[in-house]
């Protein structure tokens, strides 16, 4: 390969320059895969978390008077491996709650492909399908 290189660098009719010749270059960006989840939301509630409701489980304090504003998703496990605690994240396709995230949270291992995003406690629950997810 540097032979090559060096060869073209030494002649620059071998490779087309000056010659009239036209090299095409083109870079073709690679999208993320597309990933499809079901979105519901969750608030800071005993009932809806573990013993620590303000503490994520990634270590992450909440806020108890507004946990909203620190835009906080939960992933489910199986989404793990692709999202990392403290990824971020846009979400489409998902109305108001459209917009980036920070994964700060898991949710109990018997839900797959599902995010939650959590909420104040007086917000409506909401639950959504086809919801897209993807890397910033």
């Amino acid at each position: 390969m540097k032979i090559l290189l060096s060869l073209l660098l030494m002649f620059p009719l071998l490779a087309g320059i000056g010659s009239g010749v036209k090299i095409a270059s083109t870079f073709t960006a690679v999208k993320p895969p597309v990933i499809t989840v079901t979105l519901t939301t969750y608030t800071v509630d005993p009932s809806q978390t573990d013993n620590t409701p303000l503490i994520t489980a990634s270590g992450f304090k909440l806020d108890s008077l507004n946990p909203r504003k620190h835009r906080v998703i939960a992933i489910s496990r199986d989404l793990k491996a692709r999202f990392k605690f403290g990824t971020r994240v846009r979400i489409t396709n998902a109305g108001r709650f459209n917009g980036v995230y920070v994964v700060r949270d898991l949710m109990n291992k018997r839900f797959k492909h599902k995010i939650d995003i959590l909420i104040n406690p007086e917000d409506k629950h909401t639950k959504l399908t086809d919801v897209v997810i993807n890397k910033m």
